[in-house]
């Protein structure tokens, strides 16, 4: 037994804890695995040997184990770890919190952007695999530490057949309050995102985004209308045209227009 225990010892290597990084029930650590950084999730001591919370952990890592986006972190695995006990197994995200970021006023243009299209991609992709999951927070956003990607590092503890609106209203609702609170400290961003963290943070749920795709078109200037109108006006000119190539007004022959129509609409 001792050299299993020691062996399990040798597996586990510079455990320290990151008081930043917990979340309501588990407290957060990096780790060497076999001399590799990762990230490890426990439940808080309070709630350890209570099998509803034992119970949650376990759902958490069935639910995320299969998801694989860029900007999600990684499950690996879920096992004992000394003096921990049972943990997540996460891929290592080294980096800073949005919310220490926040507090030491170091937002810029750059972590804008990435919330408008990383975050809303994570949250595209949470919302397409019916994920239950915790508000997103400055918190649990994290912009890695050599190229900045941002992260989400507490994604999902349950899954569902579908989502309810509801669901849906709350990602966009906060969503407004992150891109509402980076804004405070970026003037200088693009004016149209203060209306729309305005939009997402409407008091009436009605008039906010009905949901993801909506809210990624309008970030980008675009909307479904838009998209629409330009089809309908292709298609117009394309019907024009066919019309034109089969008038007396063309200027090949009809027999070699109908040539032509045959090989266009093939």
């Amino acid at each position: 037994m001792s050299e299993q225990n020691n062996k399990n010892t040798q597996k586990w290597t510079e455990i320290e804890h990151l008081p930043e990084w917990d979340e309501e029930y588990y407290e957060v650590y990096t780790a060497k695995k076999f001399g590799k950084w990762v990230m490890l999730k426990t439940l808080k001591p309070q709630f350890k040997d209570d099998p509803r919370f034992e119970s949650m952990i376990e759902k958490e890592f069935d639910v995320r184990y299969n998801l694989a986006h860029p900007h999600i972190v990684m499950i690996n695995d879920y096992e004992e770890v000394p003096g921990l006990g049972k943990c997540i197994i996460t891929d290592d995200v080294y980096g800073d919190s949005l919310a220490k970021l926040l507090r030491e006023k170091k937002v810029g243009a750059e972590h804008v952007e990435k919330i408008c299209t990383q975050l809303v991609d994570a949250l595209d992709y949470v919302q397409r695999n019916h994920i239950v999951h915790f508000p997103v927070r400055p918190e649990t956003i994290i912009f890695t530490e050599n190229i900045g990607n941002l992260k989400l590092i507490d994604v999902g503890f349950d899954q569902r057949e579908h989502l309810t609106p509801a669901d849906a209203e709350e990602d966009i609702y906060n969503f407004g309050k992150v891109l509402s609170t980076v804004l405070e400290q970026v003037p200088d961003a693009p004016a149209h995102l203060k209306r729309i963290a305005a939009k997402c943070l409407d008091e009436n749920p009605r008039r906010r985004y009905p949901n993801i795709h909506s809210l990624r078109l309008d970030i980008v200037h675009r909307s479904d209308n838009k998209i629409y109108l330009a089809v309908i006006i292709f298609l117009i000119l394309m019907i024009g045209l066919l019309i034109w190539f089969n008038s007396s007004w063309a200027p090949v022959k009809p027999d070699t227009a109908a040539g032509f129509i045959n090989i266009f609409t093939s």
